[in-house]
This record gives structure tokens, sequence and C-alpha cells, in this order.
């Protein structure tokens, strides 16, 4: 059950919106404080603050490097146990991709059974 927070209010207005993304780790990077390597490229909507004072989290789910992407939010990642969800970015191609896709691209980062993937907007 998805229980409503202010990150995932935030996160779900951006659902199938185009955004751009500024990639600050890219697929093959490695994470600055705890080593495992990023499988896609990872950034934020820059100006779009989340409530943990950062900007807006988005995986972009893209193997090729890139430092800035524009795509569609076909999903966000809810985590059950801090407010910090993550949009799930994809290039306009890959529009029907699905939640086990996206399970196992994320997997590097994200604990399964710790988060939900959400897919409608929660008022």
């Amino acid at each position: 059950m998805i229980v409503p927070s202010a990150s995932l209010r935030l996160a779900t207005a951006y659902l199938h919106q185009r955004v751009s993304v500024r990639i600050d780790r890219p697929a093959g990077s490695l994470h600055p404080r705890h080593g495992y390597r990023y499988p896609v490229n990872y950034g934020y909507l820059p100006g779009v603050p989340a409530p943990d004072g950062d900007d807006l989290d988005a995986y972009y789910l893209t193997t090729t490097p890139a430092d800035h992407a524009d795509g569609i939010v076909v999903a966000v990642i809810h985590r059950h146990h801090d407010d910090d969800d993550k949009l799930v970015v994809i290039d306009d191609h890959d529009a029907g991709i699905d939640d086990a896709t996206i399970h196992r691209l994320v997997a590097f980062q994200e604990i399964p059974g710790r988060y939900d993937i959400a897919r409608h907007s929660i008022g």
C-alpha cells in the first residue's frame, strides 16, 4: 500500500510529463561515498526542491553515459522509509517499460521490498 508523503505528492505530479534531467552520476560512474557503480544515469530536476532539501532525484533509464537528458516520467520510486522518492524517466522510444524492468534497472540502489513503483498521481 502506498502512503502519501510530501515527496510522493511532488514526484507523482510529474507523471507523464516531459522533463529535463541534469545527470550528475552518469551510467558507469561510481557512487562518491558507497563505491557502487551506476548502470543507468542518475540525476535530478534542477530547481525542483524536494523535501530532503536537494532537488528532486531522477533515474534516467539508459546505459549510455550522459550529462543531461530529456524524457518522459513513467513512474516514481516511492521509498517506504524516507521521504526521498525518485522519478523514473525514459527516452520517448521506451514508452512500454514494465515494472519488472524498472525493478531490475534500479536494483543497484533500491532494496526490494523497501519501495513501491507508483504510476498514478497521488492527490
